[in-house]
């Protein structure tokens, strides 16, 4: 399936048209995108670092994971939308580039690792609140940290494997080559003398 058209009219949108025009506006949408990222890292970092047992263990992983739930999807918020408006102005760069298509893989594998979790030692939370995570649980917490510090990762290469690239379009093949034409010095463009009538 060929996205290039629907790549191409996100490019040619009048938000990303916005966005292109503006000295501003690019550089305010990378920081905010590279903020939320951070308050997010941040975030599942506090969690994680309390399911593995290596940080307020004082306090139970239920009421850790609550106060800063709230954070985490705000900070998710942010930089998902100032990264989709940042992708609208050169999508089909994008769209090719192997750092982004990496960090959209380790989103997803993210996403699948939180909801494993949710799904498995996160049922039995009551009965090890107040201690670390069971294996499972751990197992979750440290590939959750490893994949967002991957994201962070791949999302600084994107910056420096697109900076400066535009998408194009398809320039037409050049012609092909005539021997005859090397002989006499190159091609003419006017058309052939008609030929002298006959005597």
């Amino acid at each position: 399936m060929d996205l290039t058209p629907w790549l191409k009219s996100l490019e040619d949108s009048g938000l990303a048209t916005t966005i292109r025009n503006s000295a501003y506006l690019f550089p305010s949408l990378e920081a905010a995108h590279v903020i939320g990222l951070g308050l997010m890292l941040g975030t599942i970092t506090v969690v994680d670092l309390r399911l593995l047992g290596l940080a307020s263990r004082a306090r139970s992983a239920e009421r850790v994971s609550s106060e800063v739930l709230v954070w985490t999807w705000a900070a998710f918020a942010v930089a998902a939308l100032t990264g989709v408006a940042m992708f609208t102005t050169n999508a089909r760069v994008y769209a090719h580039n192997a750092a982004f298509l990496v960090k959209l893989c380790l989103l997803a594998a993210a996403g699948i690792n939180m909801l494993t979790f949710h799904l498995t030692a996160a049922r039995t939370m009551d009965r090890w609140d107040h201690r670390a995570a069971p294996p499972i649980g751990k197992a979750a917490a440290a590939l959750s940290l490893a994949l967002w510090v991957a994201v962070v990762f791949a999302g600084r290469v994107i910056g420096f494997t697109t900076t400066g690239v535009q998408a194009r379009e398809q320039a037409p093949p050049p012609a092909a080559a005539n021997f005859d034409d090397f002989l006499t010095g190159g091609a003419s463009d006017a058309p052939p003398a008609a030929p002298a009538p006959a005597k």
